[in-house]
């Protein structure tokens, strides 16, 4: 093994962080903008094909159901295939999910594409967290999680205006804006999956583009890594689907996750209620902000977390925040005010993601937080489901949007005080910060 003193550590992190984070953050904006445009799509479609408040909201919601049933058997095919061909396939098929999305005609057939939408992408993200894994160490990983999932949000600063921008101005053969927008949306997925199969190396061993030495280096570092967490336990599929931190992380997950989508699936409706005179372009610019201030929170977060070596309070403050500032926007009746407390929210969200994501390799082996990660995505991921349809009903009740908000608060609150008392103990971490023991910063 070379010594350390052979490599400039920090060129050679970045050099694998710029190889690898750019492309699957691509791939994550093609994502959620597929999944997300719904959202855009409702302004026209809606009336179109007739679609209640309670119908939107199931629609939205559906995917979620796919996602569940097959992200952990995804995730498993994924670890036998290498993630290069599995997340190709992946690609692939939900681009040609998307696409067919543009072609539906009734209520029934846009349930069916939403849930077939969410069978084809299931496994997407959890895999991509676990290929991370195999290319950092765990004092870099919620900030390479947060450059990651960074595109969330800035797939709603993309696909916000990009979205009603084409609703607007794309009229041809007599179709529909929003068909179309689901159809140039899609078209990316399928060659970002070809991209995928060509670009994408498995593993650091295979990694052609590193020189030998910084493999050799790499590969030490990372089995360092490993010794450096001796408490970290290695269950089976199914221990790791039934272990009890796991489905405790799985229900904090799912109760976030009620808040998040439910806010950015009814966001544009939301602010199309503002004024009516809003044009789609108008209400895809407005929905940019909350998602420009989340960004930058999410990345800022994640570092601090990272530099302080600290996960649960990084985790359970921004649900704090969010709770918050949700309960004050469903309570104003002021549109500046009710914006920039959405944006306080979504801020608050989306700096949760990352330390979130570093706590299951606190205490598990890479190979068992691979199950674990699937499963806590896709149990969480059902709140992708409640919330969108939790606040479609209640807006379908009340007319208006104030008694969801305020429902998803009431959730957030739970969701702090799970993470706040959370205690990942058993010799796994120093104490209930989460600070890995014996890591260096």
């Amino acid at each position: 093994m070379l010594a350390n003193t052979a490599i400039d550590e920090r060129a050679l992190v970045r050099k694998i962080t710029w190889r690898i984070i750019p492309f699957v953050f691509i791939l994550y904006i093609i994502s959620y903008i597929d999944r997300a445009n719904i959202g855009y799509a409702a302004l026209q479609m809606n009336h179109e094909l007739a679609l209640s408040s309670e119908a939107f909201g199931f629609a939205s919601g559906i995917f979620f159901i796919g996602y569940f049933l097959f992200e952990v058997p995804s995730n498993v095919v994924l670890n036998k295939l290498g993630a290069r061909i599995w997340i190709a396939r992946i690609l692939v098929t939900w681009g040609i999910v998307s696409v067919g999305t543009a072609f539906v005609q009734n209520a029934t057939q846009l349930y069916v594409l939403r849930f077939l939408l969410g069978v084809a992408e299931a496994g997407f993200f959890p895999g991509i967290i676990v290929y991370l894994t195999y290319w950092f160490r765990a004092k870099e990983l919620a900030t390479t999680v947060a450059l990651f999932t960074a595109a969330i949000p800035v797939s709603y600063i993309i696909g916000a205006p990009l979205s009603t921008w084409v609703m607007d101005h794309a009229q041809w053969l007599n179709w529909s804006g929003w068909r179309w927008m689901l159809v140039l949306e899609g078209a990316p997925a399928l060659i970002g999956g070809v991209l995928c199969f060509f670009y994408l190396t498995d593993r650091p061993a295979d990694a052609k583009w590193l020189k030998p030495h910084e493999r050799e280096w790499l590969l030490g570092e990372l089995a360092n890594d490993r010794k450096s967490r001796p408490n970290a336990k290695h269950f089976g599929s199914l221990k790791a689907m039934t272990n009890p931190k796991v489905l405790y992380l799985s229900f904090i997950y799912f109760v976030y996750q009620c808040g998040s989508l439910g806010v950015g699936y009814w966001m544009p409706q939301i602010i199309k209620g503002f004024s009516r005179t809003l044009s789609h372009t108008q209400v895809g610019l407005i929905a940019m902000i909350p998602y420009i201030v989340a960004t930058i929170a999410m990345v800022m977060w994640s570092r601090s977390s990272d530099l302080h070596n600290e996960r649960r309070l990084h985790s359970a403050i921004p649900l704090g925040v969010a709770a918050l500032a949700l309960l004050g926007a469903g309570l104003s009746t002021n549109p500046y005010v009710s914006i920039s407390l959405i944006s306080v929210s979504l801020a608050g969200l989306y700096a949760f993601k990352s330390p979130f994501w570093a706590l299951p390799t606190l205490f598990l082996t890479r190979s068992t937080a691979a199950v674990a990660i699937a499963v806590i995505n896709s149990v969480g991921n059902l709140g992708g489901f409640v919330g969108p349809f939790a606040i479609g009903y209640l807006k379908g009740a009340g007319k208006s949007a104030t008694p969801g908000l305020l429902f998803l608060s009431a959730l957030l609150v739970m969701s702090f005080l799970m993470t706040y008392f959370i205690r990942i103990n058993g010799g796994d971490t120093d104490d209930a910060t989460g600070a890995v023991p014996n890591q260096s910063h």
